[in-house]
């Protein structure tokens, strides 16, 4: 998938393969030392406010062009662990985030 950074720097947009676009809020990025990639936590900008929200994680990378950024799925089970496990640490136990 492709990224582009809308002006509030919070905002991205999400180009799929057949073109939809689909806005989302960035909650929070990190970088593992462990597997050298960064790596993104994102939600669907429409469930803002609602009470749960889908939150996706995936792994940032340049794209072939140089002008932007992939998002690509994380695929590898203990790389997956790794990342969950970051995400787990800003939730407390009802699953709300704390910053």
């Amino acid at each position: 998938m492709s990224k582009q950074q809308e002006n509030n720097e919070n905002l991205i947009t999400l180009i799929d393969e057949d073109g939809n676009e689909q806005l989302f809020k960035e909650l929070f990025t990190f970088d593992s030392d462990d597997y050298g990639k960064s790596y993104i936590f994102i939600y669907p900008a429409e469930q803002e406010n609602d009470e749960s929200v889908d939150i996706q994680a995936y792994i940032v990378t340049d794209n072939q062009d140089d002008d932007g950024q992939d998002l690509v799925p994380i695929e590898d089970d203990k790389e997956w662990d790794m990342v969950e496990e970051v995400l787990n640490t800003f939730l407390d136990n009802d699953g709300n985030f704390k910053a």
